[in-house]
């Protein structure tokens, strides 16, 4: 009888290093699949809160109300802040926009009834937004952004009218709230999102 014959030393070594690359190699295709898996989602997530941003912008430009004997303006930029005055149940609120430290920042004040009340606010919110309240961050990943108004059948720079400071809020003589505001808002390297992105909201002024 023929006795049965085995595997060489050399043979077992070539199968397992077959065997290792083909595992190294479906180990890179999982790690890649689920790299781009956690890409997706957030980028779908980023959007998703960017989508909020924008709806929430739309809500706050479609209730602004002009208090006219106040110094707040209804509608102000900075080129940093975005001052708004809107509709309040009871009574008028201070709207505070801000980019710091590439994340954009939004602050409400509570109801105010008095002119007095509603400058204080003002103050307040920006120092609310200096001091970074975690609770305040509404969207990361922004490099820049500007803002258009649209006055008299065409859109300008909103700092062309000078109707805001960080020193306090001045109100110009017969300025008029605008009829739109264009927002064009530059996304971070390394964020989910990419480009600029541009969009026009109607201001509805009560």
């Amino acid at each position: 009888m023929k006795r049965a014959r085995g595997f060489t030393l050399v043979e077992v070594l070539v199968a397992l290093v077959v065997m290792a690359t083909m595992a190294a190699m479906a180990w890179q295709g999982i790690d890649a699949l689920v790299r781009s898996r956690e890409i997706a989602q957030q980028r779908l997530a980023q959007t998703a809160r960017l989508q909020t941003v924008l709806a929430q912008w739309e809500v706050d430009l479609r209730a602004v109300q002009d208090s006219h004997d106040s110094n707040v303006p209804p509608v102000a930029f900075d080129g940093g802040n975005l001052m708004l005055t809107r509709q309040a149940a009871n009574g008028l609120q201070v709207v505070v926009w801000s980019l710091r430290d590439g994340s954009l920042w939004r602050w409400e004040s509570p109801p105010q009834r008095t002119m007095q009340d509603l400058e204080d606010q003002y103050q307040q919110g920006l120092q609310q937004l200096a001091e970074r309240n975690p609770a305040l961050r509404a969207f990361d990943g922004v490099a820049g952004w500007q803002l258009y108004c649209y006055w008299g059948n065409s859109w300008s720079n909103c700092q062309s009218t000078g109707n805001s400071n960080n020193a306090g809020p001045q109100r110009p003589t017969n300025m008029q709230p605008p009829e739109g505001l264009r927002i064009a808002m530059q996304f971070a390297e390394g964020s989910s999102l990419s480009g600029t992105l541009t969009r026009e909201l109607e201001v509805t002024v009560r």
